[in-house]
């Protein structure tokens, strides 16, 4: 059975920042490609940052040069980090596995900017 677990988020301030994690299990971790999506109240799902089983990267151009994905293979664990965190980046974060047909979500982390 494929777990996603996410953990890292909380309440921050604006300019400050945070790291989500997101362990996976019940997956071969490394063949897959991993993402982070977000979804805010009243919006639609959209893709924050994705990272191939290459190590290649994409990000939105909203948060291109404040976060940065990365994965560790050896622990099965996707990270985010989120730097210079603005009010309109609160949304929940969800962790995203994704290989051909197999596609795999994790339960979300609340991610809440505000002073």
């Amino acid at each position: 059975q494929v777990h996603l677990v996410e953990s890292g988020g909380g309440l921050v301030q604006p300019g400050g920042s945070l790291r989500l994690s997101c362990g996976a299990s019940g997956i071969n971790f490394s063949i897959y490609g991993m993402n982070w999506y977000r979804q805010a109240p009243g919006k639609q799902r959209e893709l924050v940052a994705g990272i191939s089983s290459g190590g290649n990267t994409n990000y939105a151009d909203s948060v291109k040069g404040r976060f940065t994905i990365s994965r560790d293979n050896a622990k099965n664990t996707l990270y985010l980090q989120m730097n210079s965190l603005k009010p309109e980046d609160t949304a929940v974060y969800y962790c995203n596995s994704r290989l051909l047909q197999y596609n795999y979500w994790g339960q979300g982390t609340q991610v809440t900017v505000s002073s």
